[in-house]
């Protein structure tokens, strides 16, 4: 492939969340904000797309491309340019000087991994993020119509996002084959994740009545109704993209 070819953006939803949320974290960091895209696998399309998205928000950030794979490094590094570096590493983060990114986002990397792995890898890359970092860690297909992140700051996990593009939903489960790594095996009865998609999709049944409306105003009213028993940390704004976040601590592991 070359310059200027037609590909799916499929972590879209994913940067257009990450630019509306640390908008403002990177709007007030002095100096050149940093963002990592870790693993960005056998093309550099995923770093490239991340730092148009930023660059509406903040001019002069910078993004670097980190892959465990030496060869898509060599392969991306033709792609490298001013603000946009390409370098050989994993959940370490090798930055020149130890720089501590402001936002590290990892899509599809750990659903790789066993889950026993997930909170060692989360702590190591929420200890290298900037004060007022943000860590994303999530899931996509292989389009971007189905996604689900968490959002971590230098403390730990702090929410899930659900998003969808909603004309190709079925109901709200169907994202559950989307999960991040820490809570696609805990989809089953007696875990918050199962019982809150259980939920959703009774919200998303009994807003039926809109769906001759579209999509979208089924899935505001399911999302309004959800509030009343989980939550959710976002508002209107951010469902009508086919968005809802809501708390990790809701949604948490059992046990």
């Amino acid at each position: 492939m070359t310059r200027g070819t037609t590909r799916p953006n499929r972590l879209r939803r994913m940067d257009r969340w990450i630019a509306a949320t640390q908008g403002p974290a990177l709007r007030r960091t002095a100096g050149a904000p940093l963002a990592v895209d870790l693993g960005f696998g056998a093309a550099p399309w995923t770093a490239v797309e991340l730092l148009h998205r930023l660059r509406r928000v903040r001019p002069d950030v910078r993004v670097t491309g980190v892959e465990i794979d030496q060869e898509r490094v060599a392969a991306a590094l033709p792609w490298a340019e001013p603000g946009l570096a390409f370098t050989h590493g994993g959940f370490e983060l090798p930055l020149p000087n130890g720089e501590r990114p402001l936002l590290v986002r990892a899509a599809n990397v750990l659903r790789q991994y066993d889950e026993e792995r997930v909170a060692g890898a989360w702590a190591t890359l929420c200890a290298r993020l900037a004060p007022e970092g943000l860590l994303v860690e999530g899931t996509c297909d292989e389009i971007g119509r189905r996604q689900v992140w968490v959002a971590l700051g230098p403390e730990g996990p702090r929410t899930v996002t659900f998003a969808a593009r909603l004309a190709s939903l079925g109901r709200p489960s169907d994202l559950a084959e989307r999960l991040p790594k820490a809570l696609i095996h805990r989809n089953v009865p007696g875990e918050p994740v199962h019982a809150f998609l259980r939920d959703f999709d009774r919200a998303w049944a009994s807003a039926a009545g809109y769906a001759p409306l579209g999509a979208r105003q089924r899935w505001l009213h399911a999302v309004a109704a959800l509030r009343a028993d989980w939550p959710v940390t976002d508002g209107p704004r951010r469902w009508r993209e086919g968005e809802v976040t809501v708390a990790w601590r809701a949604l948490a592991p059992a046990g």
